[in-house]
């Protein structure tokens, strides 16, 4: 039930980045690496490393981003013949995205180049892909914007608000006003983006977060821990590891 924020720049918009916030909820006792090289078949590339698969929640190489959310859903396949996720991020971030009927559970990924941004979204039975319009989008477990998903419903309107025209050393910081103003509200609440999901059944708690800039060539890509699973924290990004 991860989170994730991205501005799109409007066409012809003078070398201005798509940005982009990345919220991870998981259950903390799945080990996990930072932001860093983790890979050495894949020397450009840097990203948040899951020890147990040894895929990526977010990977990033030079002018690409993509990061993965989950979504109910599965194929309809002997639990033994399901596939893991781990890989796709780093598939994605290579260029290789999504193709035909999968035999992983459901997700949402997100990709980012120099050009553009796009969701794609599996839900077990049919993968689809949208294109995101320039402007400021949020994504969870649903669709993109979704209205009906309580904390795009409370928050998107904030996130569009909030400039992120700073420079490289802090253009996130309007949108971490709006993430610890979202923290008011209990971990538990439905609306809530820094969240504790064991209520509603889930293992996962928000972890860390991540933000990044890509344009056409480059991606600077920063990473934060939260001190204590579930709970806010002023939080300071840092470049990759390696």
């Amino acid at each position: 039930m991860c989170t994730v924020v991205i501005r799109i720049p409007e066409p012809g918009a003078p070398a201005e980045p798509i940005r982009l916030l990345a919220v991870r909820d998981e259950d903390p006792a799945r080990p996990w690496n930072p932001l860093g090289s983790w890979w050495p078949q894949l020397p450009d590339v840097v990203g948040v490393q899951d020890r147990l698969a040894g895929g990526a929640w977010l990977a990033a190489r030079p002018g690409r981003l993509a990061v993965l959310l989950n979504r109910a859903g599965e194929p309809d396949l002997p639990a033994a013949q399901i596939a893991s996720r781990g890989g796709i991020v780093l598939d994605a971030v290579g260029g290789a995205t999504p193709q035909g009927e999968l035999r992983t559970l459901g997700f949402n990924l997100v990709e980012v180049d120099g050009d553009g941004a796009s969701v794609v979204s599996w839900d077990g039975q049919e993968l689809r892909r949208e294109r995101l319009s320039p402007g400021t989008h949020m994504i969870a477990h649903t669709d993109a914007d979704d209205p009906a998903t309580p904390r795009i419903a409370a928050w998107h309107a904030a996130f569009e608000a909030a400039s992120t025209d700073g420079d490289a050393s802090g253009w996130w910081e309007p949108w971490l006003t709006v993430l610890a103003q979202s923290a008011e509200l209990s971990p538990e609440d439905d609306r809530a983006i820094i969240r504790d999901n064991r209520p509603h059944g889930y293992p996962t708690q928000s972890l860390l977060a991540c933000v990044a800039s890509v344009s056409a060539q480059t991606t600077d890509v920063r990473y934060a821990e939260l001190p204590h699973a579930g709970e806010w924290s002023p939080l300071s990004f840092e470049p990759p590891r390696g």
